[in-house]
């Protein structure tokens, strides 16, 4: 990170540790001369997985679908949320390991989550999440070709695989409740022609 001429880092302090993020706060000399302490989390970055699969596919699955639409679907996966005591609509998402790029996080968190492998996927955007408060990178990918994998859900995962079909994907997303990493994952696809 580069710190502009005007403003001066005093402190920098990690308060604590959890395992999942670590929180603290920069201490700084703001340009009118002032000190003010800016509170952050600082979190793995993360990619959130936009799977386009063939209803084709489907047919042999347990996929949430009704049966009756051979056509071009988008998997969700639905969960209870604890932090905010919500069930979502998500895109399957997850932290990228140490080593990964995020299309290799996004095949192996599309096939942990929803048992589906892609055999393509495309990086749409990479960005910075929540500036004001979040040291966080999180990235959409795009995923087509699927194909059946191996299910293998962490130990706090307990979701349910639903699909969508393509045409009704944006509007799905914005039923609430809804969370931003789906909307933005939809809309960037959705704008660069995907959906």
């Amino acid at each position: 990170m580069t710190v502009p001429d005007d403003w001066d880092l005093l402190e920098e302090r990690t308060e604590y540790e959890t395992g999942w993020y670590d929180g603290g706060y920069d201490r700084f000399e703001q340009p009118d001369g002032s000190e003010k302490r800016y509170y952050w989390a600082d979190l793995p970055p993360a990619v959130v997985v936009v799977a386009r699969v063939d209803g084709s596919v489907l047919a042999d699955t347990d996929d949430g679908s009704d049966g009756r639409d051979t056509g071009d679907r988008i998997l969700f996966v639905e969960q209870y949320r604890p932090t905010i005591r919500e069930t979502h609509l998500e895109l399957p998402a997850g932290i990228v390991e140490d080593g990964e790029s995020y299309t290799q996080a996004a095949t192996r968190e599309l096939e942990e989550e929803t048992g589906f492998r892609p055999t393509s996927t495309a990086l749409l955007q990479e960005y910075a999440v929540a500036t004001g408060v979040l040291r966080h990178d999180r990235a959409i990918v795009y995923a087509e070709g699927l194909e059946p994998g191996e299910r293998e859900l962490d130990n706090n995962e307990f979701l349910e695989v639903t699909t969508v079909p393509v045409d009704e994907a944006l509007e799905r997303a914005r039923e609430q409740p809804t969370n931003d990493a789906t909307l933005e994952g939809v809309l960037l696809a959705k704008e660069d022609g995907m959906l």
